[in-house]
């Protein structure tokens, strides 16, 4: 059967989406990544870069989130362009790695710099916020236009954007005015969340009780760079 070692994070939330919208049976391997166990000698077997998510499939192995996506849609012919549609398979790929160097780790710094880092830290929150608001208009900007990110029709790119799109407001720390702001995005979110699948993949975050506190355990697990700061 297929692993799928996950925790609640937006990437792992996208290939959650996807399993539950292919309708695949897999097995459910909570990786708790605020005790540490990312670093665990048999999940460093599967992802050696130790981040989550990652898939397994008999003596198949995908690890990072976009290429699970990928490999899991073709795989089943489904949510992305046929092979020979070279057009709309050109708008998949290109907005398919925009979210992942782009909409992924500058959402990520500006999490990590508003809510995590100490001080000083105004230079480069200023800079991952600024980055973040850039990717996220031409997110918006493209919705605008679109009912989903390749037109009409639903793809894994849409889900990619999923796994971001549910902690926007936390992300860029505006809270409920995130949505005047991103109007088509709210609405993006809105219809792909009455999809079935996505209350699946939403209702998988309860199968287990992730460390919630970022204590200094936690935060050595998380952010091992500090060990190379003055003490």
């Amino acid at each position: 059967m297929l692993k799928f070692f996950y925790n609640a994070a937006p990437n792992p939330m996208k290939v959650a989406l996807l399993l539950e919208e292919l309708g695949l049976p897999y097995e459910a391997i909570p990786v708790d990544t605020r005790k540490g166990e990312q670093f665990a000698p048999e999940f460093l077997r599967v992802n050696p870069n130790a981040k989550l998510p990652a898939i397994t499939d008999g003596d198949v192995t995908v690890f990072d989130s976009n290429a699970c996506l990928l490999f899991l849609a073709e795989r089943a012919g489904q949510f992305v362009p046929a092979v020979h549609d070279a057009q709309q398979r050109g708008v998949m790929l290109s907005w398919l790695m925009f979210i992942a160097s782009g909409i992924g780790p500058f959402s990520g710094q500006s999490v990590h710099f508003r809510h995590a880092a100490p001080e000083p830290k105004a230079y480069a929150l200023n800079r991952y916020d600024f980055e973040a608001h850039r990717h996220w208009s031409l997110i918006n900007e493209r919705l605008a236009t679109h009912t989903y990110m390749l037109g009409d029709g639903y793809s894994i790119v849409d889900i990619a954007l999923w796994g971001w799109v549910r902690l926007l407001p936390y992300v860029l720390g505006t809270g409920d005015a995130t949505w005047t702001q991103y109007p088509n995005i709210k609405r993006f979110l809105d219809l792909v969340n009455t999809r079935p699948a996505a209350q699946r993949a939403e209702a998988l975050k309860t199968r287990h009780a992730f460390k919630t506190d970022m204590d200094d355990t936690a935060k050595g697990f998380m952010f091992p760079q500090n060990k190379r700061l003055p003490s």
